[in-house]
Parts: structure tokens; sequence; C-alpha cells
């Protein structure tokens, strides 16, 4: 089997084939952290968990960066006199976090900040300079753009004419060559805060939101890397920019690029331009997280997803009939699975995977499981029932809904374990915080005895059963 995956640049499906087969490398441009998540977010960073969860099982090792764009015009914008910008980038930041986590999303490789990498932005800019792609500002004004005439291959990644193109509207325009030239450099204005400012060869200033996405893909996978991600939105002008200014600089950059599609309401895009959006923490508050996950897995990442009521109440019945067979599996069976094949998902589960990552149809392979699993168990074929239970567990596994295996299939179960072992969790931080040590080791013992093991990690303690 081979995997193949939609190129947007190409505008087909290509086998993808990586740099290093022990090392597939991945960048997907992660938020701007003005304000918190709407669902349309959260649904982007799924499709690209769901990727990578495949890609690790196909492959093993994955290197997966996603940014955190921390200096831009709309973070600065959205600062206050009461909480500047470098203070409302952080505190978005973890409710990106908190909400990408909320539905399993597995945590990148790396994630790394924008003011992390200004240097080597600054590096990326000066080379572009004296290649004779880009150019300081006549005006004096510190800014500097990339020309884009100067790249015959520019509208190479949306197949655009330049001169259809709009103008860019990222900085001020006197100071360019062209309409459609972009900002690399912003120089430093007088109502902007000055610890928004780096020094730089042009003077000050601060980096122009497309050359930081190439600055940091570079550092952290290299010149050249396997898979390049992102909304569809992001196609024009972000990084069509991106792609014209690494490979102006010499980088093979992106071999593949992908792009999900959007959460619409009443068929027109999420955003927060518009205000139509939904933000995650409400849903999320509203509906069980693994709901959650379903819903917004169920649609090919490629298609666009309008969310409604009716999304929530079939994701819980369809997860309902998973939990369902779990359970079954191990109420009523004898003995354990077969050892055999355990870890390894059914051919036709496979395959739809590998199909441009077709997770409404591997969905559908695991539901035929679950029926089948079930009508071994009333014929009282149990090897049989057995083995659709190791399918179901390889599936579930892979899709990211785990937790119905950790419930034992009973979500509500566990959820009110959860609830009085998150109870213990805060009386024993609160009573090592006191210094009451006696206290806490008392209710570490306890939570132990019941078979639950604690892991203390800089994100929290988190809880499993043993065994």
């Amino acid at each position: 089997m081979t995997l193949r995956l939609y190129d947007t640049r190409a505008q087909l499906l290509r086998d993808f084939v990586p740099l290093d087969p022990e090392n597939i490398t991945m960048y997907v441009c992660g938020p701007t952290v003005q304000s918190g998540p709407h669902i349309g977010h959260v649904r982007a960073a799924l499709s690209f968990d769901l990727l990578r969860r495949w890609l690790e099982h196909r492959y093993g090792r994955v290197t997966f960066v996603r940014n955190v764009t921390d200096i831009d015009d709309k973070v600065l914008a959205n600062a206050t006199d009461g909480e500047p910008w470098w203070a409302l980038a952080y505190r978005m930041e973890r409710e990106f976090t908190a909400a990408y986590a909320g539905v399993g999303i597995l945590p990148p490789t790396y994630e790394p900040r924008a003011t992390a990498s200004v240097p080597q932005m600054q590096e990326l800019i000066a080379l572009l300079i004296e290649r004779g792609h880009a150019y300081p500002a006549p005006d004096g004004s510190g800014d500097v753009y990339f020309d884009v005439r100067s790249w015959s291959a520019y509208g190479s990644l949306t197949h655009q004419s330049l001169d259809a193109m709009e103008a860019a509207e990222d900085a001020d325009p006197r100071g360019k060559r062209n309409p459609q030239d972009f900002a690399l450099w912003k120089g430093t204005k007088p109502e902007e805060p000055a610890d928004a400012t780096w020094v730089s060869p042009w003077g000050a200033g601060r980096p122009g939101w497309h050359i930081e996405c190439s600055a940091m893909s570079k550092r952290y996978l290299g010149a050249e890397f396997d898979i390049h991600g992102g909304g569809l939105d992001l196609r024009f002008p972000h990084h069509e920019n991106e792609l014209a200014q690494s490979t102006a600089a010499g980088d093979g950059f992106a071999r593949y690029w992908v792009h999900n599609g959007l959460v619409t309401v009443d068929g027109q895009k999420m955003s927060k331009s518009l205000g139509n959006f939904t933000l995650a923490a409400d849903v999320l508050a509203a509906h069980d997280s693994l709901v959650v996950r379903y819903a917004l897995a169920a649609a090919h990442y490629r298609s666009s997803l309008d969310l409604g009521e009716s999304s929530w109440t079939e994701a819980e019945a369809a997860l309902g009939r998973i939990g369902t067979f779990i359970s079954r599996v191990r109420r009523t069976l004898p003995g354990e699975p077969d050892e055999a094949g355990i870890g390894e998902v059914p051919e036709a589960f496979a395959l739809a995977m590998d199909d441009d990552l077709g997770v409404p149809q591997a969905i559908a392979v695991l539901h035929e499981t679950v029926r089948r699993g079930n009508t071994a168990i009333d014929e009282g074929a149990h090897d049989d029932a057995w083995a659709a239970f190791v399918g179901v567990d390889a599936m579930v596994r892979v899709l990211g809904f785990d937790e119905l295996m950790s419930a034992g299939g009973d979500l509500a179960e566990h959820r009110t374990l959860d609830a009085l072992v998150q109870t213990m969790i805060t009386q024993r931080a609160q009573a090592r915080a006191d210094k009451d040590w006696a206290a806490a080791d008392r209710i570490r013992d306890a939570i132990a005895a019941a078979g639950i093991t604690l892991e203390d990690t800089p994100a929290g303690t988190h809880w499993s059963i043993d065994g």
C-alpha cells in the first residue's frame, strides 16, 4: 500500500515519498494568538493531528512543528494599557493549547514562537536582499519588501497570474516597487509599543508575518522538509509568499502542500473578522470532548464542515455504539485476545487512510467491525469477537479515540471516576503546597491502592489505571 496525499501545488493526488522514511518532517502553520480559538481552529489542528497519527503508524517517527505567531499586527491591535501585547499573546496561546488538548490533539515535537526566531528571520531577509529578491524601502521607513517580479515562479502555489493579484496590504505602499510586493520587515511606527521592535540592519522594526514561518520551518526542519500544512484560507497570500521567499533564498522548502477545509456557518467561512464564530471553549463546555473530536473528524479533512446540533448528537450516538461493543466484549467474553495482530488495523481501514487520509471511510470500517463483532458475540464465535475487538482497539487508537478503551467502553463511568481522581489530585497538590507531606503521601497511597498511577508532568498531573 502507498500513502497518497492531495498536493495543493500540484493540484492532484501524489504518492507520498518522504525524504527520510525513518523521520517524516512536517510543518503546520499554528495560530496567530490575538484572541481565543474558535472551533474552526480546532478542526484545522485536528486534521493534521490525524495525519500525524497515521504517519506515525505507517513510519514510526514524525517530527511535527506547529508555530505560534506571537508578534503580528493583530496581536498589537488587541493589546491594551492593562495587558501588553506579549502578555495577551501568552494568555491566548494557553487558550489554544487547552483547546487542542481538550480534543486529544497531540502536542507538537516543537512549538516555536515567532519572537524566538527573529535573528533567523533577519538572516533570511539579508540573503534575499543579497540575491536581488528583496529591497529596503527608499523612503527610510525601515521596511523591507520581497520583489515579486524578481521571482518568476511567484504564484505557482495558487496558480495565479501576478497581474491578476490584488495589492499586498501589509505595509505602506509608498515604498514599494510593485503593489504586490509584501513586507519582510516592518519599520517601527510611533503608535506601536517600544518593546515590539528589534534592532536590524535596516532600522528598528519587527518581522512581517510571512517571513516568520519560512525562518522557523528551516530552523527546526531544515532547508527542505516533507509536508507543509495549514488551512485553505492560508494558501494566499501566506503560503504563496512563504514558498516564494524560501525558494528564492535557495531552499527546497516543502515537498507536499496539504490544506484542510474550513468550518462554515450557513455556507460562509467561520472567522473572527465576520463575527460568525463559535468559541472552542464554549463547544467543549457544552459537549463531551470525545464527541467534539468525533464530530470534527467525521468529514474529510479537505471538505468544508458545517456544524449544527445534529453533528453532536450523531457523534455521541456513534461513539456510544463503539463503546457499548468494547464494554460488552470485556464483560461477556472469556479469556484474552490473541496477541497476534494486536496494534494492526484492518486492511480496509489502512486503504482508506492511505487514500488521502480518508477518515470518513476509515470510520465506516470501524463501525462495520463493531457490527461484525457484535454478531460474533451473539453467535458465540468468541475468537471472531476477540479479533474484531483487537481491530477496533487499533483503529480507535489511530483515530485518537483512545479514551474509549481506557474507559472500558463506558464514558459516563470514566467521567465519574475522573472527577473523583481529579479532586484527590487537587487535594494532594494543595497538601504539597502547604508542605503537609504526610497528607500528600496519604492521598497518593490511597490513589495507588485503588490501582491508579499518577504521572506528574510540567503540564500537570495525569492518571491512568494500572495494567
